[in-house]
């Protein structure tokens, strides 16, 4: 099997209290946008190659990230909260390894390539993945930087049509269209933008 599957995850499945504070800001954003408000949805991906299927998303940071490929770390809300194991995410790339909430996945695996060359960029890409903090729009973007913009950002790069991607009826993923731009930005030269750019956005 050479695929690379993507995964629609109900944001908050498992937790409460994110689920809460989820439906908090999208309701928040449905009244300053004008419009109805959407179910909010993450992102994960599940890459197969000869050598083994790879889970690959971003997920707060466990301690012992050896264990589960972490390719990269950052802040969680502002930089300087780093320094704390609970502000910190990582990006993972993790050879049969689990999507803790992959039960409650809607409408997926939505198949997004059967091409083995596919593929192996993708998960050679994983290293390269910028890391600004969390939910802030570090990099101009246009919205702010999360698990979605990590998936778009690789698929973009990998040279899929990630504007594309169908959501779930009814849903909505924030972050997404910033892994897009940012990955379209720097396409070909090898930057990782982790930090802000010099123009100061």
């Amino acid at each position: 099997m050479r695929t690379i599957d993507l995964y629609w995850l109900p944001l908050g499945a498992g937790g409460h209290c994110v689920r809460a504070n989820g439906k908090a800001f999208e309701w928040t954003a449905a009244l300053l946008e004008r419009r109805d408000r959407c179910d909010l949805y993450h992102s994960a991906l599940q890459v197969y190659v000869p050598e083994g299927r790879f889970v690959v998303e971003q997920a707060p940071a466990w301690g012992e990230g050896s264990r589960r490929g972490v390719a990269g770390e950052g802040a969680v809300g502002a930089r300087a909260l780093g320094r704390f194991g609970l502000f910190r995410y990582e990006i993972r790339c993790w050879r049969e390894g689990v999507i803790p909430d992959i039960a409650e996945a809607v409408e997926s695996p939505v198949r997004l390539s059967d091409d083995l060359a596919d593929a192996r960029r993708l998960l050679e890409l994983v290293p390269e993945v910028p890391t600004p903090v969390w939910g802030r729009d570090e990099l101009g973007a246009g919205e702010m930087w999360n698990s979605n913009s990590t998936i778009s950002w690789l698929l973009a790069r990998t040279g899929l049509d990630a504007a594309s991607v169908p959501l779930p009826r009814g849903g909505r993923a924030p972050g997404w269209d910033a892994g897009i731009a940012v990955a379209h930005r720097h396409r070909g030269t090898g930057a990782r933008t982790d930090a802000p750019e010099s123009n100061g956005v």
